[in-house]
């Protein structure tokens, strides 16, 4: 029991003198249960919690700055797009990018910490499964894609180099989603090449800067949002196994796109050619006002505009051939150098400010759960890096063959399992057209195993497959 007020009087000065005292007017009368907090509390660094709180909301109060007049589409030399590449610059991309890989130089960076409350289901969001004729999950589809090019990989330079599958999950996600992928035996892939770490998490605040409690011993906690991910590499030593593993390149994306090609090729190849440090995939806008974030300069440095953060006016900018001007829809889909990984792991990240209902307990003890914004979780946004790059390349890809959002639930109409499933559906039906295959119907599936991107569908030439049909190896 000494030990145990030892912790108290050492938990009560460390918070009166940071103004975060009220976090012990609720101590259990358990004493395991007291231990446990009390001990959780003496690790957090209460200064840094006040910087950051300071640092997050110095500006969230003004009014969104419209960027317009500082606002320059990248330059040409920054940007390629596929559908306009020369075939030889294209097959150039794709043999630099299979022969990286053959190497074991490339890996793969998972944001999977999502988990599927807009889905309507309470597990992590790569574990849905929105309907295929397979039932595969949306995480299957992508270990699947991983062991289809590091075969064509080795098809084409004459040996294997593992894909190394780096999945950051949330502090809730992390256990469900080891669990998952351990008892489906990872779905094919060797289990020392898939490393599961998770993202950081920051307390909650109210308005006022005070830590919020979710429960009487148990702080309010968020994770840090996507551009946790330059920390959390390296505070869980995979930065150290990208060095220990030869990993020199790596393809970054979220777990949420259905029609992502994994570890592609052509873009890692594209990357390495250009010797840029940074890379983004882009898809061009569908409609001048859609909200999505557009890859831009902003006084001549790279940046993601915000669909908020600029007027109309300059959405409906149009080019001498009709495109719009700002046209690069940010898809999440990324490539970074190791060496800039860990160049930029220690550099202070832009912090923003997102206003939330948070369930809390209020200073009389009891449990609130509030119907308007009571206070703020703290993000940081993974492409608030591209500044800080050396050499940043942009690569656009057709929006139908490589983006379908996963967000919604099949109400909403969009970006909902019914769409994921029909765009991944006709994606499959164009690729058996351009093999010379008939098609009937527009249900139809080719496993990973069978095609990774329209290739090895010769065997189909001069046939006519009825839909439904899930196309067997």
């Amino acid at each position: 029991m000494a030990a145990l007020r030892g912790l108290e009087a050492n938990a009560r000065r460390l918070l009166k003198s940071s103004g975060q005292e009220h976090l012990l007017d609720f101590l259990s009368d358990d004493p395991h249960e007291r231990e446990t907090y009390l001990k959780e509390l003496l690790t957090i660094d209460y200064e840094e919690m006040r910087e950051l709180f300071q640092r997050a909301t110095e500006n969230s109060g003004a009014q969104v700055q419209k960027l317009d007049d500082l606002m320059r589409p990248l330059a040409e030399d920054q940007i390629e797009a596929e559908v306009r590449a020369d075939p030889g610059r294209l097959e150039e991309y794709r043999t630099r990018g299979l022969e990286e890989i053959s190497k074991g130089h490339v890996g793969v960076i998972l944001m999977a910490g999502g988990q599927g409350s807009r889905l309507g289901v309470s597990y992590p969001k790569g574990m849905y499964d929105v309907g295929l004729q397979s039932k595969k999950t949306l995480f299957q589809l992508q270990a699947e894609r991983i062991l289809k090019v590091q075969q064509l990989a080795a098809q084409r330079h004459g040996r294997h180099g593992a894909i190394i599958w780096y999945i950051m999950t949330s502090a809730p996600t992390y256990d469900e989603t080891l669990n998952f992928l351990k008892s489906n035996k990872y779905f094919g892939l060797n289990e020392k090449d898939v490393v599961i770490f998770k993202q950081g998490l920051l307390p909650c605040f109210n308005f006022d800067g005070k830590i919020l409690l979710s429960r009487k011993n148990e702080l309010a906690l968020a994770p840090d949002g996507n551009g946790g991910i330059y920390k959390a590499l390296e505070v869980n030593g995979v930065l150290d196994d990208f060095r220990k593993r030869g990993v020199l390149y790596l393809h970054c994306h979220s777990v949420d796109n259905i029609l992502v090609k994994v570890a592609d090729p052509v873009f890692v190849g594209y990357c390495v050619v250009k010797s840029a440090d940074v890379g983004a995939k882009v898809v061009q806008k569908n409609s001048p006002t859609e909200c999505v974030g557009v890859l831009c300069l902003v006084e001549n440095i790279v940046q993601v505009v915000e669909y908020s953060e600029i007027t109309e006016k300059t959405a409906n900018l149009k080019n001498q051939d009709g495109e719009l001007t700002f046209n690069a829809g940010n898809i999440c889909n990324h490539f970074f150098s190791a060496e800039f990984l860990r160049r930029i792991a220690k550099l202070q990240m832009p912090l923003h400010v997102a206003k939330k209902k948070i369930p809390h307990v209020s200073n009389l003890g009891e449990f609130v759960k509030p119907t308007e914004p009571n206070g703020i979780k703290i993000e940081k946004f993974v492409f608030d890096v591209f500044a800080f790059a050396d050499k940043f390349v942009a690569w656009e890809v057709p929006r139908e063959s490589e983006f379908s959002a996963l967000k919604n639930a099949d109400s909403a109409g969009k970006d909902c399992p019914a769409t994921a499933k029909q765009d991944l559906y006709r994606l499959h039906k164009n690729y058996l057209q351009r093999a010379g295959v008939g098609v009937v119907g527009d249900e139809v599936e080719i496993p990973p195993s069978v095609s990774y991107g329209g290739e090895g569908l010769d065997a189909w030439r001069g046939k006519t497959i009825v839909g439904p049909a899930l196309i067997k190896d």
